[in-house]
């Protein structure tokens, strides 16, 4: 008899929704994770009471009434709703690209200027069917704004000219010809009061959790714990890399605590030109409106500077470069596991895909309803 009916690797989102509900129905769990915390890239620390996203920003969003009712019933949700600043050489524009934006770069008033502009660039840029990123921006928001406000902050983030990048990338870049600065046109937005972290550990109460346990140098010993188990770490690194590498772009963070109560007045602010080395600034304080957990304001802050980098084996890996060739090679390992039987692969790492965290926990319950019914 096995210890275990589900050996849970990965203590993020995927992992700890997944422990949770097999728990709830009456299996025996043991969670592991390699780092010394759990709520993997989601994790947030306390300094100085404020709380700090380790990993970079996450901005819980959703459209998904399952979803939002689901992570409601393990902690309260603030109103946060996500305006981040464009920093262009020392001028700030509004992100989302909106009436703002376009009022301060061309001058224009109402929509219909705003809209006759973008059109007149798209058709001087010649392109009908956009074949790469920089050709579906100009013909999304024009070529001014695509110079300023696209191109440099683009390219610090992916290591390459906006030529060579697909054009998906930034199909979802929000346009608005309102003068709504609402990042995410999500119907439910916020940030768990009191952190991330008290979020997952509220999900993983009452279940085995071991940290700082890698589950790839153990795994003969770890697999014969559990009936079967749950994978949510690199696919690649799972088969020992033997069909090479999938590449990502990795992130290194700059924290500091500064002795004043506002850096940037702003909880993010993107540094769009491509002379300055960090993509943006993150002001950790201004998700949680500036206040501790009993409403206090907090005498100083805590600053983030992001550099985007290109990943190396022993970095974090955050973005999956999904182009052609990385996207063969993971069918390939995703082939290799569909033959493992007693292994579930699930999450951002398992499936090669960029996730937001809605879409984590949808497909970690969708992950439950077929394998544990």
């Amino acid at each position: 008899m096995k210890q275990y009916d589900y050996l849970v690797v990965g203590a993020g989102l995927f992992g700890s929704v997944f422990a949770h509900e097999a728990k709830e129905q009456g299996k025996k769990v043991l969670v592991i994770d390699k780092r010394g915390n759990i709520a993997g890239n989601v994790y947030t620390e306390d300094v100085e009471g404020i709380k700090v996203h380790k990993y970079g920003a996450h901005i819980f969003h959703t459209n998904n009434k399952k979803v939002w009712e689901y992570v409601n019933r393990f902690i309260e949700f603030n109103r946060f709703t996500n305006s981040p600043v464009a920093n262009y050489k020392g001028e700030l524009y509004s992100l989302p690209f909106n009436m703002y934006t376009f009022n301060k770069m061309w001058g224009v008033v109402t929509p219909q200027e705003a809209a006759a502009k973008i059109e007149e660039q798209k058709k001087e840029a010649g392109i009908t069917e956009p074949k790469n990123l920089e050709e579906q921006a100009v013909s999304l928001v024009g070529r001014d704004i695509f110079e300023k406000l696209v191109k440099g902050y683009t390219e610090k983030q992916w290591g390459r000219d906006c030529k060579d990048l697909p054009a998906f990338i930034i199909r979802r870049l929000p346009v608005r010809l309102t003068f709504d600065n609402n990042y995410f046109n999500a119907l439910y937005q916020g940030i768990p009061v009191g952190g991330y972290t008290k979020m997952v550990a509220n999900m993983l109460e009452g279940i085995e959790v071991r940290l700082n346990t890698d589950y790839l140098e153990h795994k003969e010993e770890l697999d014969a714990l559990a009936e079967k188990v749950v994978y949510t770490g690199a696919i690649d690194a799972y088969f020992g890399y033997s069909l090479g590498n999938l590449e990502y772009r990795s992130v290194r963070f700059e924290n500091e605590l500064l002795d004043i109560p506002n850096f940037q007045g702003n909880a993010a602010v993107n540094y769009t030109d491509r002379e300055t080395p960090w993509t943006r600034i993150i002001e950790h304080k201004w998700f949680e409106f500036g206040k501790d957990e009993n409403g206090n304001d907090l005498p100083k802050t805590v600053i983030s500077r992001e550099y985007s980098s290109e990943w190396k084996p022993g970095d974090e890996p955050y973005y999956p470069v999904n182009d052609e060739k990385n996207s063969a090679l993971y069918q390939k390992y995703a082939e290799l596991a569909a033959k493992e039987e007693n292994v579930i692969f699930g999450g951002r790492l398992a499936e090669y895909k960029y996730y937001d965290m809605d879409a984590v926990i949808a497909s970690a319950l969708d992950c439950v309803e077929k394998k544990l019914r």
